[in-house]
Formats: structure tokens, sequence, C-alpha cells
């Protein structure tokens, strides 16, 4: 059974920086692109930013130039940096495959942007 652990999250001030973490339980993905998405109170989940297994970025426009999204294969693991952060950046965070695999979603961690 594949698990993802997301770590990170928290309380931060507007214009505040925080990283995520998410380790995965095996290093099977390494071999896939994967993909950090959010969920915000009363909204669909959505994606915010992707990397490839040989390191291309993409992210969602909301996010561009604020956030960066990196890859640790040696540790399994997947990082999301977050700098400038704004209210409504607040959501709870998950890591998954890109296109995610329903089974793989993880408890996801909770970013709060509030002064």
């Amino acid at each position: 059974q594949v698990q993802l652990v997301e770590s990170g999250g928290g309380l931060v001030q507007p214009g505040g920086s925080l990283r995520l973490s998410c380790a995965a339980s095996t290093n099977i993905f390494n071999l896939y692109t994967m993909g950090w998405y959010r969920q915000a109170p009363g909204k669909q989940r959505e994606l915010v930013a992707i990397i490839s297994m040989s390191g291309a970025t993409n992210y969602a426009d909301s996010v561009k130039g604020r956030f960066t999204i990196s890859r640790d294969n040696a540790k399994n693991t997947v990082y999301l940096q977050m700098n400038s952060l704004k209210p409504e950046d607040t959501a709870v965070y998950y890591c998954n495959r890109h296109p995610p695999i329903e089974d793989y979603w993880g408890q996801g961690t909770q970013v709060t942007v509030s002064s």
C-alpha cells in the first residue's frame, strides 16, 4: 500500500513563508510526475504545481513566482516552498501523482494565512 504523508503546514501571517514536505512510502514515485494540490473550504481541490521526473516544473497562475516545487528522489520526498503567502492560499495541501491516483490521497497538511 503506497502512502503519502504531508507535513509542514501551519499558521502564518500574510507575506510569510512555509515549506511543505511530502514523503512517499516507496521509491516508485521517483518514476512519475508529482504534484501538489490544495482544497480551500467550500471549493474543489485544485492543482498548485507539478514536477516531472527530470525536474521540469509548472505552476498554477495564482502561485507562479511565489511557490517552488522540488523533489529529492533519494529521499522519496517532494517539497513545496511557499513564499509571499496570501490569505487566499489558506487550504489543506496534498501531494499525489499527476494525474492523481484516487487511492493515494493522504490526510494533507493545513495551511492558514491570517493576521
